[in-house]
C-alpha cells in the first residue's frame, strides 16, 4: 500500500486529496477551496501548500510516508518537464515551473499531467475503458479534450499536445471552440452548444418564430447547456433539433477518432452522460454512415463511469501513472470521504 498526495487545480477550483493505493484506490482525507483564478499564481499555490498539509493532518501522516505527489491541471502544459505554460482558465500560471516548486517544497517525486489524459487514465484503469488497450476519452464538458490510450499506453506526442482533438474542424463555418469557427469543441463543448443554442434562438426571433425555449432575446441570450438539455428532455422540439445537431457533429468527430485510430472503445464524459438519450441516435447514424465498418464493430461508444470523482482520482493517477506504480485494480474505486 502507497500513499499519494493528489492536486487537481481547475479555473473554477481546486481540490487536493490523500490515498491509498493498492488494488483500489481510497481518498482519505480531501480539501478543497475556490481557484479564484485571477489572483497572482503565488497566492494560489500558497492555498494549495496549505491544503497539503492540510490533508496530511487528516490523514495522520507525514509527508516522508507519501510515495508521490499528482498534479492533474488543464494545458497546454509540458509533463516531461512539469512545466504550467499558460491555461486559458489559469490566466496568472505562465511558465510555471510547479513540478520543481512542489519538489522543492515537500521532498517527494512529484509528477504533471493533462487533466483530459490523467481522466482518460481513471476510466482507463477505474471505469468504462477497463481491460482495453486502445481508448478514447473524450472531456464533452466545458470544452472536449481528450486523452487516448493506444497499445497500452497514453499519447503524449512530442510537445505533449497529442489528443487535443477539439482543435479538429467538423464544418467550414459554425460556433467557435478551441479558437476555431466549426471545430469539433465549438460544436460540441459545454460553451459551443450554449453558443449554437443562442444562435440559433435569436436567428428564430429575427424570423418571427420564437422558439418555446426562449420566447424573447433577453432568456435566449441566458440560454446554456443545462437549460437547452432540461428543455429538450421535457420534449421541446426546437432544443431536441439542437442536440440532434450536436448528436451529427459528435458522431462526424468520433468517425475521425475511430477510422484513425481503431478504438476497442470510445468514453464520454460529462455532458454526453447526461443527455446520452438526446445524442446518441443521431451520432449512431453519423458513425454508421462515416466509419470504416470493421473499425466501428470493434468499437464501443459509453458514457463515463466514475462521475464526480474523477477529478480527484485523476490527479491520483497521475503520480500513479507518472511513478510506474503497479496498479491493477480489483473491483471499483472506493472514495471515502472525511466526515
Amino acid at each position: 500500500m502507497k500513499w499519494i498526495i493528489g492536486l487537481d487545480i481547475g479555473g473554477t477550483k481546486c481540490a487536493v486529496v490523500a490515498a491509498q493505493v493498492d488494488s483500489m484506490i481510497r481518498i482519505k482525507a480531501r480539501a478543497a477551496f475556490p481557484t479564484c483564478a485571477e489572483k497572482p499564481f503565488e497566492q494560489i499555490r500558497e492555498k494549495l501548500f496549505g491544503a497539503v498539509y492540510e490533508v496530511l493532518g487528516q490523514s495522520g501522516i507525514s509527508i516522508r510516508e507519501a510515495a508521490a505527489i499528482g498534479v492533474s491541471c488543464g494545458g497546454p502544459l509540458d509533463s516531461r518537464r512539469g512545466i504550467v505554460l499558460c491555461p486559458p482558465n489559469l490566466p496568472t500560471w505562465i511558465n510555471i515551473p510547479f513540478v520543481e516548486m512542489l519538489r522543492g517544497e515537500f521532498g517527494v517525486p512529484a509528477y504533471l499531467q493533462n487533466d483530459a489524459k490523467a481522466c482518460a487514465l481513471v476510466e482507463w484503469k477505474l471505469g468504462a475503458g477497463r481491460g482495453a488497450q486502445n481508448m478514447i476519452f473524450l472531456t464533452m464538458g466545458t470544452g472536449m479534450g481528450s486523452g487516448i490510450i493506444a497499445e497500452g499506453r497514453l499519447v503524449c506526442g512530442a510537445c505533449d499536445m497529442g489528443g487535443e482533438v477539439g482543435h479538429v474542424r467538423i464544418e467550414p463555418d459554425g460556433p467557435v471552440g478551441f479558437g476555431k469557427h466549426g471545430s469539433f469543441s465549438g460544436f460540441t463543448s459545454g460553451g459551443g452548444i450554449a453558443r449554437l443554442a443562442r444562435q440559433r434562438a435569436l436567428e428564430a426571433l429575427e424570423k418571427g418564430r420564437p422558439f418555446a425555449f426562449a420566447p424573447d432575446r433577453q432568456t435566449a441570450a441566458l440560454v446554456d447547456t443545462k437549460y437547452l438539455a432540461a428543455a429538450a428532455k421535457t420534449g421541446d422540439e426546437d432544443a431536441c433539433r439542437i442536440f440532434e445537431i450536436v448528436g451529427e457533429k459528435l458522431g462526424k468527430g468520433i468517425a475521425l477518432l475511430v477510422d484513425i485510430l481503431n478504438p476497442e472503445v470510445v468514453v464520454i464524459g460529462s455532458i454526453f452522460g447526461r443527455c446520452e438519450t438526446l445524442l446518441r441516435p443521431r451520432m449512431e447514424e453519423v458513425l454508421a454512415r462515416e466509419c470504416i465498418p470493421f473499425s466501428l464493430k470493434a468499437c464501443r461508444v459509453v458514457p463515463a463511469q466514475t462521475g464526480e470523482q474523477i477529478g480527484d482520482l485523476s490527479s491520483v493517477m497521475a503520480a500513479v501513472y507518472g511513478a510506474g506504480i503497479e496498479f491493477e485494480p480489483v473491483g471499483g474505486a472506493a472514495c471515502e470521504r472525511p466526515g
